[in-house]
């Protein structure tokens, strides 16, 4: 079908698009076209949505190897917290990508759960390293501490609470912005 279209068309424009999405390239889910499921046979929506699903996977994973990170060098439990809360703008735009509405309701509701498996996922591994850290003999009062403070930054709050300006929020698999200082 592509033929029908000098540029590609829709098709091609998700393509490219999941390309730079996943490589973490400035890339604008707001321009691109509806998909109608009677639009493309089963050959050609699968092979979109194994994209999809791959930009999806690989933007999961840079984001949990940058989170992995974070909590590591956090310090106390106000870092720890902070690293969790920042984490979730990392999140948003993922989902967002997986509900896009120009993807037929049925897809979108498949990548959603998708997504939505693999942070809750995330969450309980958090909680099960908290389990380890007991084990290992760590006070248990530590432990307790920063379970609560997991808990009460929860990743999975990203499926109930709107994304909205947040000072603290930044997406940490997104490349660096450049600091601008007063001078």
């Amino acid at each position: 079908m592509s033929g029908l279209w000098g540029d590609g068309g829709p098709y091609q424009a998700w393509v490219g698009f999941l390309g730079r999405w996943a490589a973490l390239e400035p890339a604008d889910p707001a321009g691109l076209p509806a998909l109608a499921e009677e639009q493309y046979d089963s050959d050609t929506w699968a092979r979109l949505t194994q994209h999809l699903t791959s930009a999806l996977n690989t933007r999961l994973v840079t984001w949990a190897e940058h989170l992995v990170r974070a909590l590591g060098e956090a310090r106390d439990e106000f870092s720890f917290g902070r690293e969790l809360a920042q984490a979730r703008t990392g999140l948003h735009t993922i989902r967002a990508l997986a509900a896009h509405p120009g993807l037929p309701e049925s897809l979108r509701t498949r990548l959603t759960e998708l997504v939505d498996n693999e942070i809750t996922e995330v969450q309980a591994q958090l909680e099960r390293n908290l389990d380890a850290e007991t084990r290992r003999g760590t006070d248990p009062r530590l432990v307790e501490r920063r379970r609560r403070t997991l808990r009460d930054n929860a990743l999975t709050a990203t499926f109930t609470v709107s994304r909205g300006p947040d000072a603290w929020s930044y997406d940490p698999a997104a490349p660096p912005r450049r600091r601008i200082l007063p001078g």
